[in-house]
């Protein structure tokens, strides 16, 4: 198949070895990924963690400073942007202001002399649910509408490679749910690869096959989201996907099916096949979702872990749940969601409680307890001020 053509479905993408360098910082160290063809792919992470640098590799928009990234096979990594078989949906819609809805999603294909093109731009307005209003303009629709405008723009062309750069993020909570799943489904209907980059949590466990969590340039965990979330490899993808409590201690006691914590005079049991490290000082966690908050103090059971007492510090109402922050001695803060099932708060603040979860939840971390790489990513004011600094540098040497 041409580059150029229609792709009749997605094609796979491989980056291989990718290091991307600017003046003073380094973006991506060493990136290897790989995506199927007709996946829906998330590449979350926070703000300076490299996730909109790569889909600007991908996009040929940037070049890498060393490594290779193939399309369908193809080696594109010298290939000009607008040759590639990619489209990008962006947050802002950068839709023309002066033409019809129609004229916006056929504007490509007329310029590449594509047969048809008012024929395919109506049935990509059908596809997205818009083909009703073709010849409204875009100050007269919805942000929502809008979003999917630029979608069907960027899907007209079947290119290979879908990339959406924080598409959703104009939108308010409602709509941008809503769009997140009609996303997923018209995925899974033109069958084309999709690349979504995202720090919003939620939106990539919703539409996404497989996440990949980034920091610092690299890919800390990949896998399917229910994975990510119930068995976090890294104190960072821990607290960034979700929250977590953690605690860090020595390893007491171990058998073929569970490691024993001592975390401050608190014993608290993982199973092996949960934990990444079975020996020496290790740090182990559970989801606030997964812990139980007890008024009195419960029987010890072999199949639960029991730390407390501890107080109540704070309680906050959410809507569908109650989150309770209890100062425990020795194991410090722990974070419980309770399920409001009932009416008013299960504790008070300055209340004496207990709190307990099933050893079958906890996970065990690879972190060891003074690794740094694992810290809270820099700011994007910190990365633009050391390159600032860094040019400055530079032009002084000249």
């Amino acid at each position: 198949m041409a580059m150029r053509e229609f792709a009749e479905r997605g094609a796979d993408l491989e980056l291989v070895g990718i290091h991307k360098r600017f003046p003073g910082f380094t973006a991506i160290e060493e990136l290897d990924l790989t995506i199927p063809a007709g996946s829906f792919f998330a590449l979350l992470g926070p703000s300076g963690c490299g996730k909109t640098t790569t889909l600007r590799l991908v996009a040929g928009l940037d070049e890498p400073t060393n490594g290779r990234i193939l399309i369908g096979g193809t080696d594109v990594t010298a290939t000009r942007s607008h040759e590639r078989p990619v489209n990008t949906v962006f947050q802002s819609y950068a839709l023309f202001p002066h033409m019809t809805i129609l004229e916006n999603v056929a504007f490509g294909l007329r310029r590449r002399r594509i047969d048809d093109p008012a024929g395919k731009a109506h049935e990509a307005l059908r596809l997205v649910e818009l083909d009703h209003l073709a010849q409204r303009r875009p100050q007269q629709l919805s942000g929502g509408q809008q979003q999917r405008v630029a979608l069907a723009r960027a899907i007209v062309n079947r290119p290979a490679l879908l990339l959406l750069d924080e598409p959703l993020g104009a939108l308010d909570l409602k709509l941008r749910r809503q769009m997140q799943l009609e996303l997923k489904a018209i995925q899974e209907e033109v069958g084309l690869t999709f690349l979504h980059v995202t720090h919003d949590q939620e939106e990539a466990m919703t539409m996404a096959d497989t996440v990949a969590v980034m920091n610092k340039g690299r890919i800390e965990q990949m896998g399917a989201p229910e994975e990510l979330y119930e068995l976090p490899r890294t104190a960072f993808v821990a607290n960034f996907l979700g929250q977590s409590n953690l605690f860090t201690g020595d390893v007491v006691g171990a058998t073929d099916t569970a490691i024993a914590v001592d975390a401050a005079g608190s014993r608290i049991v993982v199973p092996t096949a949960r934990a990444q490290r079975h020996s020496g000082q290790v740090t182990v966690g559970v989801r606030p979702e997964k812990v139980e908050l007890h008024r009195e103090q419960p029987v010890v059971e072999a199949d639960r872990n029991l730390i407390g007492p501890g107080v109540v510090t704070d309680v906050s109402f959410s809507g569908v749940s109650t989150q309770y922050l209890v100062e425990i001695p020795g194991a410090g803060r722990v974070l419980v969601f309770a399920q409001n099932i009932g009416f008013g708060p299960a504790a008070a603040e300055g209340d004496r409680v207990w709190v307990s979860w099933a050893v079958e939840h906890g996970f065990g971390l690879e972190d060891t307890p003074d690794e740094s790489r694992f810290q809270a990513d820099a700011s994007t004011s910190a990365i633009a001020a050391q390159h600032r600094d860094a040019l400055v540098a530079e032009l002084e040497e000249h």
